[in-house]
This record gives structure tokens, sequence and C-alpha cells, in this order.
């Protein structure tokens, strides 16, 4: 490995590679900010909000942010199903640094 390349193993149990492994992902982050925006949100609409996305990824995606505990996953006992997405207090408190990422990036956008 090249000097200009950063050594992975050297944030191997630090904040930094704890928080990117809970919003690593194509659709996480997205996901995250639609459910700060509308939530509670129903597993169809997430689909419409996220667009281009399979039923399976999705589903691979709500499923491991809801393990990580942020996000919190509501089913009602009636026909048809009816499930609810909405974030928890963890996940709330992590759009604080989802937010100053994109003020960060509207800022410097060219």
């Amino acid at each position: 490995m090249s000097d200009s390349k950063i050594d992975d193993a050297k944030f191997e149990g630090t904040g930094y590679s704890y928080t990117m492994s809970l919003i690593q992902g194509k659709h996480k982050m997205v996901i995250l900010y639609c459910l700060m925006e509308f939530q509670p949100v129903r597993f169809n609409e997430m689909r419409r909000y996220l667009g281009k996305v399979t039923d399976k990824t999705l589903s691979a995606n709500l499923k491991e942010l809801e393990a990580d505990g942020l996000i919190a996953r509501r089913e009602y006992p009636q026909v048809p199903p009816k499930v609810e997405y909405s974030l928890t207090p963890l996940g709330d408190s992590l759009m604080k640094v989802l937010d100053q990422l994109c003020t960060w990036g509207e800022e410097h956008m060219k």
C-alpha cells in the first residue's frame, strides 16, 4: 500500500469506523432523511421516495438500520398488514451529524 492511501486498519475500533458502519451503503442515509422528514413512513411510501431501489435492497437496509437501533418498526395487527418505520432517539441524534454534512456540502458545492 502506498503512503498516499489511508490504511483502513488505523481506523478500526474508532468512533469514525463505528459511525460509518451504521450509515454505509447506497440507501441508508436517504432512508434516514426520509424518516426525518416524513415519519412515520410505510414500506411502499419509502420505496416511492427512494426511486430506483429493489424491495430486497430496501428491506435489507431497513432491517440493518433497525438492528443497529437507528429506526423502529411498528407492525399493526390488521388485514392487510400495516408496518410503519420511524427514527429512534438514537437515529434522531445521528440526523444532527448528517445535517452538518449536508450544510457543508451546500456551502462548498460548485
